[in-house]
């Protein structure tokens, strides 16, 4: 397993864990934003942990880090809007959901592309 297959691994594990837990929280207490935490990091996660499993190209690792990266901050940006009420950086959520867009076209994309390792 390589440094990046880890990293997407290790992200896909507390991506999937701050999901359950934003969904818990969104249970009790009535948040847009925690359902929507909880929502793209729970259908994301295990998206990451397939391409850490399995995705053992550059191309994959490429994808994995993108969509990682974006569902990262866009998550980060929601809940800092949620408990501080400001945004992460300005076009934090717009630019973050266009990189996991982009991650999700390119996965598609890579799927019928020759595999070089």
């Amino acid at each position: 397993m390589t440094a990046i297959d880890r990293i997407l691994l290790a992200t896909a594990a507390i991506i999937g864990a701050l999901g359950v837990v934003s969904a818990a929280a969104g249970s009790h207490v009535e948040s847009r934003n925690l359902s929507s935490i909880a929502m793209i990091f729970l259908a994301h996660g295990p998206a990451l942990l397939a391409l850490a499993l399995y995705g053992r190209s550059r191309m994959f690792n490429r994808i994995g880090l993108g969509l990682a990266t974006g569902t990262v901050v866009f998550g980060a940006d929601l809940a800092i809007r949620e408990w501080l009420g400001h945004s992460l950086f300005p076009g934090a959520a717009p630019i973050s959901g266009g990189v996991m867009i982009l991650s999700w076209v390119a996965l598609a994309i890579a799927a019928f592309m020759p595999q070089r390792r």
